[in-house]
C-alpha cells in the first residue's frame, strides 16, 4: 500500500509531475527504486535522442570522410578528432561556458525583411545543452566506426554494382550502406551501451537539471548523502543500468539477425557466437 502510494507521488516526478517535496526522513527502499527508477527516464531520453540522431549523422559523415571531398572531408576529420581525443566530461564542461557566454536574452538573426531572435538560455540547461554534447560525442565515435566499416567494403561489390549501371543513389542504398551496418553493428552495440552509460556524467556536469528535476544519479546521490548508506541506492541504478543494458542487447542483436537474413543460419550462428565472444 505504502509503495502505491510512492508511486502514485514520485513515479514522473523527473518530469516535473507529483509531489515536489523530496522525502527526508523515514526513507524506505520504495521511496528510493521508484524515484531513481523516475531519474531513468532522463538518461534514456539523452541515450534515445542523442543515438537517433548521432546514428543518422555519423552515416552522413562517414560518407563524407570516405568519398574525399576537399573542405568537409577536413573539416570532419578535425571535428572527429577533437571528440574522440578529449574526454566526454571536459566536453561538458567547455560545451557549457561556450554556452553560458552566449547572450542570454537571445541571439538575433537577420534574415532582411524580419529579424528573428533565437533564445540561447535553453543552452545552459541539461535537457539540451548535455544532450547536444552527448550527440556530438557519439557522433564523433560513431563515424569512425562506420568510416572504418566502409573502408572493409570488398571493391568487386562496388565494381558489379558500376557494371549493371546503378545509379549513385541505389548503389549506396542497395549496397554500401546495408554492407557497412553488416560489418559495424557489433561494434556500434557497444557505442549504444557506453552512450547509455555516459548519461550519468550529466549529473556532474555543469549543466543543472530542469526544475530540480534530476537523472538517476542525481537521485541516487540525494538517497546516500540523506540515509548515510550509498551501499542501497548505487546498487539499484546499478540494477537498472543493467536490465535496461541487457535490453539494448536484445533490440541490437535483434536488428543484426535482420541485417544478415539473406544468410545460411550455420552461418548466423557462427556470427552470433563470434560476437557475444567479442562482448
Amino acid at each position: 500500500m505504502y509503495c502505491e502510494t510512492t508511486f502514485d507521488n514520485y513515479a514522473f516526478r523527473s518530469l516535473g509531475l507529483g509531489e515536489r517535496i523530496l522525502p527526508k526522513t523515514d526513507i524506505t527502499l520504495c521511496d528510493q527504486i521508484i524515484l531513481i527508477g523516475s531519474g531513468i527516464i532522463w538518461n534514456l531520453y539523452f541515450c534515445i535522442i542523442a543515438l537517433t540522431l548521432g546514428f543518422i549523422s555519423a552515416i552522413i559523415i562517414a560518407i563524407i570522410r570516405n568519398n574525399n571531398y576537399p573542405i568537409l572531408t577536413r573539416v570532419t576529420n578535425i571535428y572527429v578528432f577533437i571528440f574522440r581525443g578529449s574526454p566526454l566530461f571536459i566536453q561538458f564542461f567547455c560545451a557549457y561556458e561556450i554556452f553560458v557566454l552566449l547572450p542570454k536574452i537571445g541571439l538575433d538573426i537577420n534574415l532582411l525583411f524580419t529579424t528573428i531572435t533565437l533564445q540561447t538560455s535553453w543552452l545552459t540547461k541539461a535537457w539540451l545543452g548535455a544532450l547536444i554534447v552527448l550527440f556530438l560525442n557519439t557522433t564523433a565515435y560513431s563515424s569512425e566506426i562506420f568510416y572504418g566499416a566502409l573502408k572493409s567494403i570488398p571493391k568487386h561489390d562496388i565494381e558489379a554494382a558500376d557494371a549493371f549501371g546503378l545509379s549513385n543513389y541505389i548503389r549506396y542504398k542497395k549496397i554500401i550502406i546495408p554492407t557497412m551496418l553488416r560489418n559495424s553493428w557489433s561494434s556500434y552495440t557497444n557505442e549504444a551501451i557506453f552512450l547509455f552509460h555516459a548519461t550519468t556524467l550529466v549529473f556532474f556536469s555543469s549543466f543543472p537539471a530542469w526544475g530540480q528535476s534530476g537523472d538517476a544519479l542525481y537521485y541516487a546521490n540525494y538517497f546516500a548523502d540523506k540515509t548515510f548508506n550509498p551501499f542501497i541506492p548505487y546498487p539499484i541504478i546499478a540494477a537498472y543500468f543493467i536490465f535496461i543494458t541487457l535490453i539494448l542487447i536484445i533490440i541490437f542483436k535483434a536488428i543484426n539477425v535482420y541485417f544478415n537474413r539473406h544468410l545460411p543460419k550455420e552461418r548466423k550462428r557462427s556470427i552470433n557466437f563470434l560476437t557475444n565472444m567479442i562482448r
